[in-house]
């Protein structure tokens, strides 16, 4: 059986218990890897990516190329218009799956990311929101640790896939 949950809106990031399809939690209580079970399934909010995003991103990364900054060059590539930065998307997802509070403060570390594609552009003005599926769980040789690999797809509002990845995680489990 797989079980699915959804972000309760928020803009200020405090949440209190909330009913996921019958399964209450306290969004801040402890979580642990044992919590994640293979096929549970988290749906993310949405955010609109803006020119504001875009400029910020190229600024911190120094990623000035003209398909993301350069109106008049845009137009004339296959896109017709400038589209966001692939790793500001991919940055993006990731914020909305830790935006969902599925983390607590059990992430000890960040392994990596795996099989990250990107089937469709995101441009600007477009509303892209995270489906995150638990698709591992395994024990480590640390008995304080467990790994989990959760696959995220991420959608824009016409419901089109424009990314996908793997991301591996090392999470602390029960003491």
């Amino acid at each position: 059986m797989t079980r699915e949950f959804s972000t309760p809106p928020s803009t200020t990031g405090a949440r209190s218990e909330h009913e996921y399809e019958g399964i209450t939690t306290m969004i801040g209580d402890e979580r642990t890897w044992e919590r994640f079970v293979v096929g549970d399934s988290y749906h993310s909010e949405h955010i609109t990516i803006t020119e504001a995003h875009v400029v910020n991103w190229a600024s911190l990364t120094g990623d000035w190329v003209p398909l993301h900054m350069d109106m008049e060059y845009a137009a004339q590539t296959p896109f017709g218009q400038r589209i966001a930065h692939g790793p500001l998307t991919f940055s993006m997802a990731l914020g909305l799956g830790t935006r969902t509070g599925i983390f607590g403060d059990c992430v000890a570390a960040w392994l990596g990311v795996d099989a990250l594609r990107l089937p469709k552009p995101v441009f600007f003005g477009d509303t892209i929101r995270a489906q995150i599926e638990v698709i591992e769980c395994r024990e480590t040789s640390k008995p304080e640790r467990g790994l989990t690999v959760l696959g995220y797809e991420v959608t824009n509002q016409r419901a089109e896939t424009v990314m996908t990845f793997n991301s591996t995680l090392l999470l602390k489990r029960k003491s």
